[in-house]
């Protein structure tokens, strides 16, 4: 699947808009953070009980975190395509400029 293809699907999995207490994309920004979280804690379960990490149950998170780094692009009025375009233009200036990035 391809990322236009992917934000313009999730549109019907929406069920935020229209809060009275809070906005669109700050709603979004803060579900981001959310989930980003819910991955990083089922990793540190993992190392925390020293077991190896189940690929699919981060990759179940995973999912959460790019359903929400395409709402936030939706809410800016930007496809995942021109994100990543910006992120990698970004990318090769740094690199052209010997900047190191991590």
């Amino acid at each position: 699947m391809d990322l236009q293809t992917y934000q313009d699907q999730r549109k019907q999995f929406a069920f935020y808009s229209g809060s009275e207490t809070i906005d669109d994309l700050t709603y979004t920004v803060l579900a981001l953070c959310g989930e980003a979280g819910e991955l990083a804690n089922k990793l540190k379960k993992y190392h925390r009980s020293r077991t190896t990490p189940d690929k699919l149950v981060l990759a179940d998170e995973l999912g959460d975190v790019l359903w929400y780094v395409a709402a936030v692009a939706t809410e800016l009025g930007m496809t995942l395509d021109e994100v990543a375009e910006m992120n990698m233009d970004k990318l090769a200036a740094r690199k052209a400029n010997d900047v190191v990035t991590g």
